[in-house]
């Protein structure tokens, strides 16, 4: 009968408008639809949006602190209507769910930052998101669920919550300590949850992240090689892994307290919370976003209410007098212990050093430095960015031949001009045209650096929004280093080789970077040059040599 109905559902959301899904939006969507998100049957309503954001409940007073939205464009929420049906499809055209929308709102995405993260510093990943990528409109609305999104790798390792819980009971455990993670586990995570499952005559049940996490972070396939090398380390039957199709938000206290009823709906009886969980870091000011025991002190407050009882995180270093591992507040003053930071080891990955032995286990730094190659072996990108005429063709072409001398990887150099011959002849010059254009080259940029070549890249790209986008992509693979060719626009309407300049001040030319049309500067380039006084070849060696002491060559 289900599958007759589904059957049936999926024949009628043919004729229903579409919408593709977001890549957190499709873990979102799973998350609903697999029960993880228990409470919620949709995507949230404005009634229940705004109890979240202010009070950290949906409107029937149901403990929830996270917003779960369904953002959209300005054209889509357009073409619908409250009453209508979507039908919510994967990037390559898969129908998931049909939703029945209920509500279509612009949301204040100002106040959610500073409720849901307590801040509107974009220095945050969540408030990122939130403000700079997601889409202006909010839709809400009940899901039927077609199929749940298609997963291709570590099937065996993804259970839904009931799949888990029937898991559980087979394994005849009764108390299950969740650990949430989104980085590979070292000597201490493996001490700290034997201690935890001793204490507690329980079973661990390793719940890592492989939706979405904080950008920089290891990539999951990586990371699951590495939990199976350290789920050997554990006596038999006290420990198992099962991967969650969850997108962070990096929400600190509220993201712990949403981790904990979201590990409650999975059949689990305790949840380990650590010293600043879901944590992002610092701010642009170098302030913490959040007080290191704040996650611990709203789980804390909630206990009574979500059932599921908190196992406080004590963070351990390791002593080498004793070869043992100890909660740093318990370590007696001038005794001499260690610690490697996350920055520390992938510094020591980036230089290619050893990871010590007390640090890590053998396997797991081997998967480790295979997925972060020291940058001398990493592919990167040199993205040149100035107005026309401010020297990045001959800038590009010069450093092209200075890497090339250097040999020891191959370079690629996507110039404006030839960009636009081959890739995108067929745009024009238009605002929208102009970021395709830019974001057709980071797109290519992307591929050679995954490859771990090196892309030279020279288009004028005025947006920051663009600039952002590829820095985004790119990061993710390889090395990003922005050079901004600062020439003055005087300076580059003194070349004016093109003519093109003229053009523009008689209005011939419509839209022209600089005149009419506006050049956004870079904030953060790593690389600022002028072309104005200075030979070429020093230009060119100047960025060289930068590019050498960031450690790429």
């Amino acid at each position: 009968m289900a599958n007759k109905e589904n059957t049936k559902l999926k024949e009628e959301s043919l004729g229903y408008p579409n919408w593709v899904l977001t890549d957190r939006q499709i873990c979102d969507l799973e998350m609903i639809l697999n029960g993880g998100f228990s409470p919620l049957s949709g995507f949230l309503g404005k009634k229940d949006y705004d109890s979240v954001v202010n009070n950290l409940r949906l409107d029937d007073g149901s403990l929830w602190p996270i917003p779960i939205n369904l953002d959209v464009t300005n054209e889509f929420s357009e073409s619908i209507s409250i009453g209508n049906k979507i039908t919510l499809k994967d990037k390559e055209g898969f129908s998931l769910a049909v939703m029945e929308v209920h509500d279509i709102w612009k949301p204040d995405k100002s106040k959610e930052a500073e409720f849901v993260f307590g801040s509107t510093d974009d220095t945050h990943p969540g408030v990122d998101y939130l403000l700079n990528d997601s889409n202006p409109v909010y839709v809400g609305g009940k899901l039927e669920c077609i199929d749940l999104p298609h997963h291709y790798d570590y099937q065996h390792l993804r259970h839904t919550p009931e799949s888990l819980k029937h898991k559980i009971r087979e394994m005849g455990w009764n108390n299950i300590v969740a650990f949430q993670t989104r980085n590979p586990l070292h000597r201490a995570h493996v001490e700290m949850t034997l201690n935890a499952i001793k204490e507690l005559n329980a079973n661990l049940l390793v719940h890592p992240v492989v939706g979405m996490t904080k950008p920089g972070d290891v990539d999951h396939y990586t990371r699951v090689r590495c939990y199976e090398h350290v789920l050997e380390k554990y006596p038999n039957n006290t420990a198992m892994l099962s991967l969650i199709p969850l997108a962070m938000r990096m929400g600190g206290p509220r993201e712990a307290l949403w981790h904990a009823i979201i590990r409650k709906n999975y059949g689990c009886t305790h949840l380990i919370v650590g010293r600043d969980h879901a944590g992002p870091g610092n701010d642009k000011n170098g302030n913490p976003f959040y007080g290191p025991y704040d996650a611990q002190e709203i789980i804390e407050k909630y206990k009574d209410e979500i059932g599921i009882q908190m196992v406080p995180f004590k963070f351990l270093v390791y002593l080498p007098d004793q070869d043992i591992y100890k909660p740093i507040d318990e370590v007696p003053e001038g005794v001499d212990y260690k610690t490697v930071s996350g920055s520390e080891l992938r510094e020591l990955l980036d230089s290619g050093m050893n990871i010590p032995d007390w640090f890590t286990y053998k396997e797991v730094a081997k998967e480790l430095q295979r997925s972060r190659p020291q940058k001398t072996e990493r592919g990167f990108t040199i993205f040149f960015t100035g107005l026309s005429g401010s020297g990045k063709s001959t800038l590009a072409n010069g450093l092209l031949i200075k890497l090339l001398e250097n040999g020891n990887r191959p370079v690629t150099l996507l110039d404006g001009d030839i960009v636009r011959t081959h890739l995108s002849s067929e745009l024009g010059f238009s605002k929208e045209h102009r970021s395709l254009n830019v974001t057709r080259i980071g797109y290519v940029a992307s591929e050679i650096t995954k490859n771990k070549g090196i892309a030279i890249c020279a288009p004028i790209a005025p947006y920051k929004k663009d600039r952002r986008y590829n820095r985004k992509l790119i990061s993710k693979l390889g090395g990003y280093i922005e050079v901004y060719v600062s020439t003055s626009l005087e300076k580059c309407e003194e070349r004016d080789v093109k003519g093109l300049y003229k053009l523009a001040r008689e209005g011939v030319v419509k839209e022209f970077t600089g005149i009419s049309d506006p050049y956004e500067a870079p904030a953060n380039a790593e690389i600022v040059i002028d072309s104005s006084g200075t030979a070429p070849e020093k230009l060119v060696e100047q960025i060289y040599n930068k590019i050498k002491d960031l450690g790429y060559i």
